[in-house]
């Protein structure tokens, strides 16, 4: 079988290590997504994944954190029968085809052009009312072609730490001016986290750079009326922690009695 070479590299080669880590969980008996099509995926794929420097541990977080959002994006399609799904910096995330999401609902998938290429040719399409669209996320031309006529679910997974503070700012300002009503769904780093970037090998290797940590989730309340946080979770206290390997639950439980370090990363909810 010929495998897919890979010439992304910053912050578009990040999306490998998460493909990587749900590939791993997928392995697991005790799969907290059972993401095949990422494994599969992985199978195809010509790259060094020892690069990203996955352990299960990781691969765990990796694993609840997508978990922690798909759920939160089933309870608001399960509220909003025809509603309008923006999955931003998409990369080679499986989200569309682990929630399966009825014909009713519109989906598309953004990320970069040369991404989406790649992910045509390593992901099975899904059927129903989907599209992909070839763009940063942050260039406002793409969103003013999506119809406006329904609430919005906004995913984001893994992006606004590599978006500047304004750059973030605005995404969310035209997407809350742009929709009736919906939800953000997406996940931060504390400025903690920014400052150790260095520590984390996916970031590192692949010559990524970090710039947007957060340090108060209200603050984004005033980006936009109405705008409210709906949930903070922090990442040492995701549900599912137990399931990690011992080293990652006692690390956890330390990093969770740290100033700074119990904040290095959260997953947020927004209402608008």
């Amino acid at each position: 079988m010929d495998r897919e070479k890979i010439t992304l590299s910053g912050a578009q080669e990040t999306l490998l290590a998460t493909l990587y880590g749900r590939a791993v969980d997928s392995r697991s008996p005790d799969s907290i997504l059972h993401d095949h099509a990422a494994r599969e995926a992985v199978e195809r794929v010509a790259y060094d994944f020892g690069k990203t420097g996955m352990t299960d541990t990781t691969a765990v977080g990796i694993a609840l954190r997508a978990k922690q959002l798909d759920d939160w994006a089933m309870e608001f399609l399960a509220e909003h029968q025809k509603a309008t799904v923006l999955h931003l910096a998409c990369g080679l995330d499986t989200r569309v085809q682990r929630l399966d999401p009825p014909s009713s609902v519109r989906w598309l998938d953004v990320d970069y052009p040369e991404v989406i290429d790649l992910r045509r040719r390593l992901l099975p399409e899904p059927s129903g009312n989907y599209e992909m669209v070839g763009a940063s996320v942050t260039d406002e031309a793409w969103l003013r072609e999506v119809p406006d006529d329904r609430p919005a679910v906004v995913v984001a997974e893994g992006l606004t730490m590599y978006l500047r503070k304004e750059e973030g700012k605005r995404l969310i300002q035209r997407i809350t001016e742009r929709f009736p009503s919906g939800q953000l769904l997406f996940d931060v780093y504390g400025p903690l986290g920014i400052r150790l970037q260095k520590m984390v090998p996916a970031v590192r290797n692949a010559g990524a750079t970090l710039h947007w940590g957060l340090d108060d989730p209200h603050e984004v309340e005033t980006w936009h009326p109405g705008l409210t946080c709906l949930d903070a979770v922090r990442s040492v206290d995701m549900p599912g922690v137990e399931k990690m390997p011992a080293s990652g639950r006692m690390s956890m439980r330390v990093m969770a009695h740290l100033p700074g370090f119990r904040n290095v990363g959260r997953i947020l909810r927004y209402r608008f």
